[in-house]
């Protein structure tokens, strides 16, 4: 059914990221005592953060765009649409649209013109409590056609990252034992906000996805996991779960976890709910699937899947012609950027594309793709896809940091190792003892000795036979960065950083 919410029809303000600063809470306390019949509508991030406070003056299908404005600026735009005008002085942009529409207008440049808006489309335009904006579809979709079609899981807090999610799914529903849907969202790594954006700003996309894939299971219980310093998110997202409570079948129990890194793989996720004393990730097999939470079998994926299911379930017949559900994929631009940007890319787009999402701090040198752990490279010429991302030596979390000249790819790749020496929950070998040793080797460049052979190797064996991620993922930042900087490496042996910015960094 077809629903218009608060907010959809005109004349409306809606304050965007009003919650991350004063300013922006000024911003909307200042909109509400202006308005008297002008509607006015916190929503969540568009995940644009340069814009933060945005506002969207809308009135008779024309949306204008007013970002970070001052308080007497927000007060006289909202006296002129009480008085029937809409203001368009000073506005970044002016976007026609259908009156009824359910996803922010996209104006023809600057940073929200990159990209696509399918999964991101909510955010920041409907209210994230109000549940008749939204369109529902658990309980008239067949989720398991979704998976068939091939969607795969997204981010590294999901089980079945960069797999199809038909196989785990059907496990779930076949083993011994009620199945149990778990919504991974604690993840440390604050270069990853695609997440927290979609919780934020359009957490009944990620509802609806959850109750798909447990009506599917044939089961009621689910849990959201996240990091325990998470707390006005986890407020909303209460107050979310409650006012969607009487439309979806599945009303999911929210658990606060550790704020550590090693608390984000999904298996140590599943132990931080359960209580237990030391996070680390379980040996596998079994698989959450058919050994998760508590010893149910466990569905776990994080919000970009869940509002992935929910994008696809809206459109069934394009879900079915693409073979993939939605092709597009999240990624966190941030690194030397004046403010980090969340967008959305199709499957035939380039990473390149990020660089209008954002405004560099100095000249581009590198970029560090895939999170902590992520390939280092010089050129952004590829594709966005698994395949695309996994072929140029690229990690797949979904973050794109954009570094400057000034930095050293040497430190880059020893501040990354050092921290998986630190993050790694010990129980395995090559994570616990690896990582120190190849920490160590790092160190050794800048005294001196640089054994490209030695660092390989080690590199290898670690991909290879590490229990967890960290450990297997560690030597990435490494291994890609002497790919692309092997003469910087040589030159720290020599006594000289050739970007003149670190002595001894380890």
């Amino acid at each position: 059914m077809n629903r218009t919410g608060e907010g959809l029809q005109s004349p409306t303000v809606r304050v965007s990221g009003a919650g991350r600063t004063e300013h922006g809470e000024r911003v909307l306390s200042t909109a509400r005592a202006a308005a008297d019949s002008v509607t006015v509508l916190r929503t969540g991030p568009t995940g644009i953060s340069e814009y933060d406070p945005l506002v969207l003056a809308t009135d008779a299908g024309r949306t204008v765009f007013f970002p970070a404005p001052e308080t007497p600026k927000v007060r006289d735009l909202v006296a002129a649409m009480e008085d029937g005008e809409l203001p368009t002085d000073g506005g970044a942009a002016v976007v026609e649209h259908d009156v009824e529409t359910t996803t922010l207008p996209v104006p023809t440049d600057g940073p929200f013109a990159v990209g696509e808006r399918r999964v991101l489309g909510p955010c920041g335009w409907v209210g994230p409590l109000d549940p008749t904006a939204y369109q529902f579809h658990s309980l008239d979709r067949d989720a398991g056609a979704i998976a068939d079609a091939g969607l795969v899981g997204r981010g590294r807090g999901d089980a079945t990252a960069d797999e199809p999610v038909a196989d785990a799914w059907r496990r779930a529903r076949e083993a011994d034992g009620d199945p149990v849907v778990v919504v991974n969202a604690n993840d440390a790594d604050d270069r990853q906000r695609a997440d927290q954006t979609l919780l934020a700003g359009s957490p009944m996309s990620v509802l609806d996805g959850v109750a798909a894939v447990a009506e599917y299971l044939d089961t009621t219980d689910a849990v959201i996991h996240l990091a325990e310093t998470d707390t006005e998110l986890r407020e909303r997202l209460q107050q979310a779960i409650s006012a969607a409570a009487d439309e979806l079948p599945v009303v999911p129990v929210l658990v606060a976890g550790p704020d550590e890194y090693r608390a984000g793989e999904p298996t140590a996720a599943l132990e931080a709910i359960e209580g237990a004393d030391r996070i680390e990730p379980r040996l596998q097999p079994p698989s959450p699937a058919e050994y998760g939470l508590y010893g149910r079998p466990t569905v776990i994926h994080t919000p970009r899947t869940f509002a992935h299911i929910h994008l696809a379930l809206s459109d069934p017949e394009e879900t079915n012609r693409s073979g993939s559900g939605s092709a597009t994929r999240l990624l966190t631009v941030t690194g030397d950027v004046t403010a980090p940007a969340t967008i959305e890319l199709g499957s035939d787009a380039h990473l390149s594309a990020v660089r209008n999402a954002v405004e560099l701090e100095g000249s581009f040198k590198m970029a560090c793709v895939g999170g902590v752990f992520g390939g280092v490279t010089r050129t952004l010429d590829i594709a966005p896809t698994v395949a695309g991302l996994t072929a140029a030596g690229l990690g797949t979390e979904g973050v794109v940091e954009l570094l400057n000249d000034e930095r050293c790819a040497v430190a880059t790749a020893g501040d990354r190792a050092r921290f998986a020496s630190e993050a790694n929950s010990g129980r395995c070998v090559p994570g616990r003892e690896g990582t120190v040793q190849l920490t160590e080797l790092l160190r050794a460049v800048y005294r001196g000795s640089f054994d490209r052979g030695k660092i390989r190797e080690l590199g290898r064996v670690m991909t290879q036979s590490s229990n967890c991620l960290i450990g297997a993922h560690a030597p990435r930042p490494v291994l890609t960065a002497m790919d692309e900087f092997e003469s910087s490496f040589e030159a720290h042996a020599d006594g000289r950083c050739p970007s003149g910015t670190c002595t001894d960094k380890l």
